[in-house]
């Protein structure tokens, strides 16, 4: 493998990584712009983080190694799928081990790590959303699965790279009906694996609606900081992933410098525009009651499900 394919795992990696707080400091500035205030900057993120990293760390009385592992494995395991994710190149040194339950697994691991912190601090707030969480879980992982796999029929594998790169060579999948459902389920699954509107509210810390944020209240200083940073991480990834599966034009798919900094260049304006279109979303969303959010994602479900089902027929399986 060339160097190219080495700097394009670097990168992406360095673009999930360094990239996350300024696309939330964007996100949060372009809601702040629509609901008329001035906003703190998109650069508040970064001072959040290095004001946390100064402080103490501080760990509650009675928790275990669950407890004191969750904020590092949260944030090793998003590193791991950016590197695997085809956000920049399809060729890479790791591209062959980026199979679709591979990427969704490590997603999986770090939603658990913290389910099982929230559960090690023996608090109400963190059994409450590590329940919470689970649940949300348990509806949004065979969607992500069954939205990508939907995409794997036509390119004949379940292999990241290469359903990006037969979709970037063929756009006549992208506007198919099963692109189309594919997107809107995944699209769901997104906005509930990262804790937004309508499933969840980031910017809350109201008990009766928590989840995410219920999970993570004992945590201060750097361990807190880790969390905030998996947290931004996980959402410019599954960003990323979205923009890659469907909008896969710019990405490099073959070992050249200039594609692979053109393609670092799409990667930041496509997760910039998908942000810009979440956050003026949430202007207007509601959060749904925690007692309608399965039956949202039933739906995000059913409609994954009706892709596979046409992919399935559509490309002529037996």
């Amino acid at each position: 493998m060339s160097a190219v394919g080495y700097a394009a795992v670097a990168g992406q990696v360095l673009a999930v990584g360094a990239g996350a707080p300024l696309l939330t400091g964007w996100m949060r500035q372009v809601r702040a712009r629509m609901e008329g205030r001035a906003g703190a900057g998109v650069l508040q993120p970064w001072r959040d983080l290095r004001k946390l990293l100064r402080k103490e760390p501080i760990t509650p009385v009675g928790t275990g190694p669950a407890f004191r592992a969750a904020p590092a494995v949260l944030v090793a395991t998003t590193v791991v799928a950016a590197a695997l994710v085809p956000l920049l190149a399809t060729a890479t040194p790791v591209s062959g081990h980026a199979d679709l339950i591979v990427v969704v697994a490590l997603i999986a691991l770090g939603t658990l790590a913290l389910a099982l912190a929230g559960l090690d601090t023996g608090t109400a707030f963190g059994g409450m959303g590590a329940s919470r969480e689970m649940t949300v879980a348990a509806l949004v992982e065979p969607t992500i699965l069954l939205s990508v796999f939907a995409l794997s029929i036509p390119a004949g594998t379940t292999n990241i790279p290469a359903i990006v790169f037969g979709a970037a060579h063929d756009p006549a999948r992208l506007t198919s009906p099963v692109s189309l459902l594919a997107t809107a389920a995944l699209a769901v699954a997104v906005l509930a694996e990262t804790g937004r509107i309508p499933v969840d509210n980031p910017s809350t810390h109201l008990e009766l609606t928590m989840i995410h944020e219920a999970m993570v209240l004992e945590y201060a200083g750097p361990d807190l900081a880790l969390v905030e940073l998996g947290a931004q991480m996980r959402l410019t990834l599954l960003l990323g992933l979205l923009s890659s599966l469907f909008v896969p034009w710019g990405i490099a798919t073959s070992t050249s410098w200039a594609a692979l900094a053109v393609a670092l260049m799409l990667f930041a304006v496509k997760a910039a525009a998908l942000g810009a279109v979440l956050a003026a979303a949430e202007v207007f969303w509601a959060k749904v009651r925690l007692f309608r959010v399965p039956e949202l994602l039933a739906g995000s479900f059913l409609l994954a499900l009706l892709a596979v089902a046409a992919s399935y027929f559509l490309n002529g399986a037996p």
